[in-house]
């Protein structure tokens, strides 16, 4: 059985990442409004009815604005440590809460989901693994640097969700105050288009067949920069740089098979970024 994934939004104003097969599936975040998710997965033909859980990485407003919309009105399970949903002050409906631990899996039906813990400014972020069918799909987003966790299961991955923030020399020439520079630059910041391609060459897996560079700055990078610095170094993998304005295609993952299952049956741009979580 193959694995169906996509970005159903990828940037600063809202992430929300979809994995699944063909009876079940798990949104990685939810940064979108629960219309626009609904929007969004119509367009690529992808029945809501087969998420059966939402995990979250951490409480920035752009991964969790449409969390207690969706969860509610779909009745989700939602995925969150305790220290997260704190600080969140997401009315998420008790019954629905479940907390995880480090490291250790989760089943969802043929889906298992392990989530590390990653390097970044919030109170207990995480990163995600999704496995299943033999296929396994990262989502490695808001990062500062490439940890030793982070290196271990992207080594093990058929697809990534990969972070490639910034381009250093845009954001260095920028117009953003010194002290911001430094904080996403830091450690517990965002992850470079440098760092990125570092690790992808560094310790990216022989089966590696899709790499989906996400979470990119609207200010500090380009997607035409970041597409050609990865394809230089493609070799068999794919490269795709998700958009912070609409979903991805829909891609399919069978073993070292990878094809295009469906596109967004209509080009849809958002001009006002504030759409994304007005409802």
């Amino acid at each position: 059985m193959s694995l169906y994934i996509t970005s159903l939004n990828s940037g600063s104003n809202a992430n929300c990442y979809y994995i699944g097969n063909n009876n079940e599936a798990v949104l990685i975040d939810a940064g979108l409004s629960c219309r626009e998710t609904e929007k969004r997965m119509k367009q690529l033909e992808l029945p809501i009815e087969r998420v059966k859980a939402i995990f979250i990485s951490h409480e920035h407003a752009d991964h969790i604005t449409g969390l207690a919309g969706i969860s509610k009105k779909y009745q989700l399970p939602v995925y969150i440590t305790d220290s997260t949903l704190a600080r969140s002050n997401m009315p998420v409906e008790p019954q629905l809460v479940n907390s995880f631990t480090n490291a250790k899996p989760i089943t969802i039906g043929n889906l298992a989901i392990t989530p590390f813990k990653k390097s970044h400014d919030a109170s207990d972020p995480h990163s995600f693994m999704v496995a299943g069918h033999g296929v396994n799909v990262g989502v490695i987003t808001d990062i500062g640097y490439a940890c030793k966790r982070v290196i271990k299961y992207f080594s093990q991955c058929q697809a990534v969700f990969l972070e490639s923030n910034y381009c250093d020399d845009m954001l260095r020439n920028g117009n953003y105050p010194y002290h911001l520079q430094k904080r996403i630059s830091s450690d517990e910041g965002h992850l470079s288009n440098a760092q990125a391609l570092e690790l992808f060459q560094q310790y990216q897996s022989a089966d590696l067949r899709l790499l989906i560079l996400s979470h990119l700055s609207k200010n500090n990078n380009k997607p035409e920069l970041v597409e050609a610095l990865f394809n230089q170094h493609a070799g068999s993998t794919q490269i795709v740089v998700a958009s912070r304005y609409e979903a991805s295609p829909v891609f399919c993952i069978e073993g070292t098979t990878l094809t295009t299952a469906a596109k967004p049956k209509r080009r849809m741009i958002v001009k006002d970024e504030r759409q994304l979580s007005l409802f």
